[in-house]
């Protein structure tokens, strides 16, 4: 088939992630500043973080966007305009802006940042991909309510970039834009970078003349999440979103782990390119699935994309997430003469235990520990302290910066 390029976007919450992502597949990262951006939980990046990410990024043949995303009030003003001058003087390619003021701000005083219109700004039909085109938007980024269907009608109508979220945590409240967090803390506001998940919290009914004696919404002694939604995932729908001309898949997930970022982008990254390759002939394999259930998520959903969601797309029992591999360590190299990975610890492992290596291109590679050495060729029987160097015995020649993972008991995080 006729190959038409499009984008994967993925995740960066510190540099770590970000050169993962990068390193096991992703054409585009998206990530923030220490101010203006969702994610002020985050570590984020400083300005001189911003620009080593730049360089590093751009040297590896892809780009990066820079959120700018909150909905400020006045007092979040100060310092913006110096900010998004020295992202442009930095060569960020793009920022994501959801506020208007910032958006003209940015058109004047640093023309050169291409600006992508946030999801936050809920933008569900033409006339308003339109709106955003005739203003100076080179992208905009749909919001999570539009179907595939939909989405091919703006594309149809109105030439510009479409992005369009396909995997990762979704919010309870239109288009993320929440109150609830503000409404239930006093104080985190999530437009402006500070949720505090409270749609992820569990809740019972009072009754006002009864304080204190809480009644479960169902029947169930365990109460109700009612808010809490599933994980997206479009892994399947990838033909029927290139087919309808999307230019950027997104994944969710800045205050995700540096496994889930590389696992997901590695996972996307294989499933859009043997859809270039097959055409029609194209399914999903069941080592993609298999794999985006190591990751910590919710169960997953397809959200809107087919029609509007419906009550399967909460997970009323629950708001942990669960996994069932752990991220152990990371391989800095491998020496042929010596038959070992060179490897740093990320999690206590031990001789004996089964593993296995995802690798950021080649096939995971399964081992059971039979020798390993400390940087001096002492041998050792277990790896117990954090980032120590550790060098592991293995036939298979790896990658560098492949992920040792290890089955664990199905975990609950929340």
């Amino acid at each position: 088939m006729e190959k038409r390029f499009i984008e994967l976007l993925c995740p960066a919450g510190n540099m770590d992630k970000l050169k993962m992502a990068i390193r096991y597949g992703a054409d585009a990262v998206y990530c923030a500043g220490q101010h203006f951006g969702l994610r002020a939980s985050s570590s984020n990046f400083s300005n001189e973080e911003l620009k080593e990410a730049v360089e590093f990024v751009h040297a590896h043949g892809k780009k990066i966007h820079v959120t700018c995303n909150i909905i400020p009030h006045n007092e979040d003003l100060v310092g913006l305009e110096e900010y998004l001058v020295y992202l442009e003087s930095i060569g960020v390619d793009a920022i994501i802006v959801a506020d208007m003021g910032i958006f003209g701000l940015a058109k004047r005083v640093a023309p050169k940042l291409e600006l992508h219109v946030s999801t936050q700004a809920s933008t569900t039909n033409f006339m308003t991909v339109q709106m955003w085109k005739d203003l100076g938007a080179h992208r905009v980024v749909a919001a999570r309510e539009v179907s595939i269907k939909d989405l091919k009608e703006m594309k149809d109508k109105v030439d510009i970039e479409i992005e369009s979220f396909v995997h990762g945590a979704m919010c309870i409240a239109y288009s993320g834009r929440c109150l609830m967090s503000n409404y239930m803390t006093g104080t985190r506001d999530a437009n402006r970078g500070q949720c505090s998940q409270s749609c992820r919290w569990k809740y019972s009914i009072v009754e006002s003349n009864r304080p204190g004696e809480y009644y479960p919404i169902e029947e169930d002694d365990k109460g109700t999440y009612i808010f809490n939604s599933k994980d997206l995932c479009l892994l399947g729908h990838i033909p029927d979103l290139y087919e309808a001309g999307i230019d950027s898949l997104k994944i969710e997930g800045r205050m995700k782990s540096v496994h889930y970022v590389a696992t997901v982008a590695k996972v996307y990254r294989e499933a859009i390119d043997k859809y270039l390759e097959e055409g029609e002939n194209w399914y999903v394999r069941p080592e993609w699935i298999a794999e985006l259930e190591k990751i910590s998520h919710r169960p997953y959903t397809e959200g809107f994309s087919v029609g509007k969601a419906n009550e399967t797309a909460q997970n009323y029992g629950k708001s942990s997430n669960t996994q069932t591999h752990d991220f152990i360590g990371l391989v800095e190299g491998y020496n042929v003469e010596g038959g070992y990975a060179e490897l740093e610890q990320r999690n206590n492992f031990k001789v004996g235990d089964k593993v296995e290596f995802c690798q950021p291109k080649g096939p995971n590679v399964e081992h059971v520990i039979t020798k390993m050495t400390d940087v001096d060729g002492n041998e050792i029987d277990v790896a117990p302290h954090a980032q120590m160097k550790v060098h592991l015995y293995i036939d298979t020649p790896l990658e560098p910066f492949s992920m040792m993972r290890r089955e664990c008991k199905v975990k609950e995080e929340a």
